[in-house]
């Protein structure tokens, strides 16, 4: 079965520099995205979104905030035909050095577990970061980097199999 594995900060929603989204009034979600999550969910199997959130070590939000912001996000892919089956995150601090942080493949391995029909080989992971690119192809996936340069395209070849502006290229590329 193919599944679909999504980064969240710059691929779903708009990437706070220096920052984290700690409310959902701080979840802005990047035009076409909706559209996008909709031509997936035909597409898909599965669809999985995997994030990293150190916010939570620094102690900038709790769990609750992120559900809250979460369910929000959630309700507006319904709301508009699409679906999520989970949102795998990881609130470890970078310098904890946590097998469920990416680049370290263990919310695929969740996803995995909690879906055994789940094939890594299989799915798609799409992110905007190397460390996305880098998770995937750990755990054997398709890896495309979307966002407005090409920049880890070229800087990382061997870890980017394909490269789209935005996620709803993505999407409509593979109607066709």
């Amino acid at each position: 079965m193919a599944s679909l594995f999504l980064d969240r900060d710059g691929v779903i929603n708009e990437r706070i520099v220096d920052g984290y989204v700690t409310k959902p009034d701080d979840f802005h979600i990047i035009d076409g995205v909706l559209e996008a999550m909709a031509l997936f969910s035909k597409h898909f199997d599965h669809i999985f979104i995997v994030t990293n959130q150190q916010g939570i070590g620094k102690g900038l939000m709790s769990e609750k905030d992120l559900s809250a912001i979460h369910d929000f996000f959630i309700t507006e892919v319904v709301n508009h035909g699409g679906k999520i089956d989970r949102i795998y995150h990881c609130p470890a601090l970078k310098s904890e050095h946590s097998f469920q942080r990416k680049p370290s493949i263990g919310m695929a391995l969740r996803a995995r577990r909690d879906y055994p029909d789940v094939k890594l080989h299989r799915s798609v992971m799409v992110g905007d970061m190397p460390s996305d690119m880098l998770f995937g192809r750990r755990a054997g996936m398709t890896t495309v980097l979307v966002g407005p340069e090409p920049v880890t395209a070229t800087q990382y070849p061997y870890l980017v199999d394909f490269y789209y502006p935005d996620l709803l290229a993505y999407a409509k590329s593979l109607k066709s």
